[in-house]
């Protein structure tokens, strides 16, 4: 690839596996010989260095680190483990704030692919910053409603584990299609397999093919939100 910049940003509720899907895209990628990087969630960095969880007039500064360490990289892809609309969002949930909407919607704009994690993972505890199990459907909520309000794409990924990684390489290999520079990426996993076939294994991996089809649980990164799309016409 050339010299310019591809933003790839996950976003979704707590312990939804954004961190080590964004990992793990980020191997894939350099394997594929790109250059690539990963940026951490500093949400996590600051509460693990202040023992506590922000408070409201913290939040912008955390945003605002966030930003800083995406849009400081202007080469290869970047790989963003959360974003300053994660922030925003929190902030309206936690304290009702909407001030930090703005300023990150026009950066989430900047992004050349947004991933969204879907819910189907289990919550597991791991640090200050996660509240429970009980915040992630309305957090997924807000960020949905902001990024629908705005008008701006993003696609949602299902699947547990590789199947997870799977959908998101997936996504990214046709997310990036209408690129004006083409770029060749042919990654040796199972992720570009026909879109049926993808379904139908993620499907069974997550009822252990004890239930039938369920649009909600489906793992095809385009599906539901042309649904939502649809539905919003």
């Amino acid at each position: 690839m050339s010299n310019r910049v591809i933003r790839v940003a996950l976003l979704g509720a707590e312990s939804t596996g954004k961190t080590s899907l964004s990992q793990h895209i980020t191997q894939a990628l350099l394997a594929q010989g790109q250059m690539a990087a990963y940026v951490p969630e500093v949400l996590r960095e600051w509460c693990q260095m202040n023992g506590r969880t922000p408070a409201l007039h913290e939040q912008r500064q955390i945003a605002q680190q966030q930003a800083e360490r995406i849009f400081s990289i202007q080469e290869g892809w970047v790989i963003a483990d959360t974003t300053p609309l994660m922030t925003a969002v929190y902030s309206d949930y936690v304290f009702k704030d909407l001030s930090l909407y703005e300023e990150a919607l026009g950066l989430q704009a900047q992004f050349d692919l947004t991933l969204v994690m879907g819910l189907d993972v289990a919550w597991v505890p791991d640090g200050l910053q996660r509240d429970g199990e009980h915040v992630r459907e309305p957090v997924d909520n807000l960020v949905r409603q902001a990024m629908s309000k705005s008008q701006l794409p993003f696609k949602v990924i299902y699947g547990q584990d590789e199947a997870r990684l799977n959908a998101a390489l997936l996504a990214i290999s046709q997310g990036i299609s209408n690129l004006n520079e083409p770029l060749d990426l042919k990654f040796s996993v199972p992720s570009l397999q026909p879109t049926q076939t993808q379904r139908e294994a993620s499907q069974y991996g997550l009822n252990q093919g004890k239930t039938a089809w369920r649009c909600d649980l489906c793992s095809d990164a385009e599906c539901e939100h042309r649904l939502f799309s649809d539905l919003l016409k």
